[in-house]
C-alpha cells in the first residue's frame, strides 16, 4: 500500500507584477491557509517521510509551512524536484513512476492544473480543480510506483481552506 498526498501551492502575491512566474511569494492569506491546511492534516494523522516542492517560490513555502506545522520526527524533509514544476500531469505521472519502491508516503506540492488533472486520472473523477491550498490524500493499492496508472488511487482525505464555506467538488 503506497500513501501520496497532493498539495496545490498556497495562494501567491501579484503585488510586484515585474517578478518572474517562478520567484512569486506566498501571500498573507496563502500564508495562513497553508499552516491551516497543515494543522488540518496532523489533526488526522497524516504525515509524509518527505515532502516533495516544486521549486517555485510559492510551492517551496508553501512545503516549508506544512513541514513546520506538522512538526515531523524527521528535519530537512522537502526536497526540491524541479521536474514537479510543471502544468502537465503527465509529467508529475512520469516523475512519480520513477520514485524509489521503498518510498511508501510523500506529500507534493506543485501547480495547476497538473495536480488537478492528476488527481482526476488517478482517481477517475471529474472536479474542475483543486483550490489553492486543497490537499487530496490518495492510497493506492500498488507495490511500486511504476505500476501508477488510472483509476489506480482512492481518495482517503480531501479538504481545501474554504471547504467549510461551500461544499466539496467531491461530493
Amino acid at each position: 500500500m503506497k500513501t501520496m498526498t497532493l498539495i496545490r501551492h498556497a495562494k501567491s502575491s501579484w503585488k510586484e507584477p515585474m517578478l518572474q512566474d517562478m520567484d512569486r511569494p506566498l501571500n498573507k492569506r496563502g500564508q495562513a491557509n497553508a499552516v491551516m491546511m497543515g494543522e488540518r492534516l496532523r489533526r488526522h494523522q497524516y504525515m509524509p517521510e518527505k515532502i516533495y516542492s516544486s521549486p517555485a517560490v510559492r510551492a517551496e513555502e508553501t512545503a516549508h509551512l506544512f513541514e513546520e506545522v506538522l512538526k515531523t520526527r524527521v528535519r530537512n524533509i522537502v526536497e526540491l524536484a524541479p521536474a514537479i514544476n510543471t502544468f502537465n500531469y503527465e509529467d508529475l505521472l512520469d516523475w512519480i513512476r520513477l520514485l524509489d519502491q521503498g518510498e511508501n508516503n510523500f506529500f507534493m506540492v506543485c501547480h495547476n492544473p497538473a495536480i488537478t488533472d492528476l488527481f482526476n486520472f488517478l482517481t477517475l473523477s471529474h472536479i474542475e480543480k483543486i483550490p489553492t491550498c486543497g490537499v487530496a490524500v490518495l492510497e493506492l493499492d500498488i507495490t511500486n510506483w511504476s505500476q501508477l496508472g488510472a483509476g489506480k488511487a482512492w481518495v482517503k482525505f480531501y479538504d481545501f481552506p474554504k471547504s467549510d464555506k461551500k461544499p466539496s467538488p467531491l461530493e
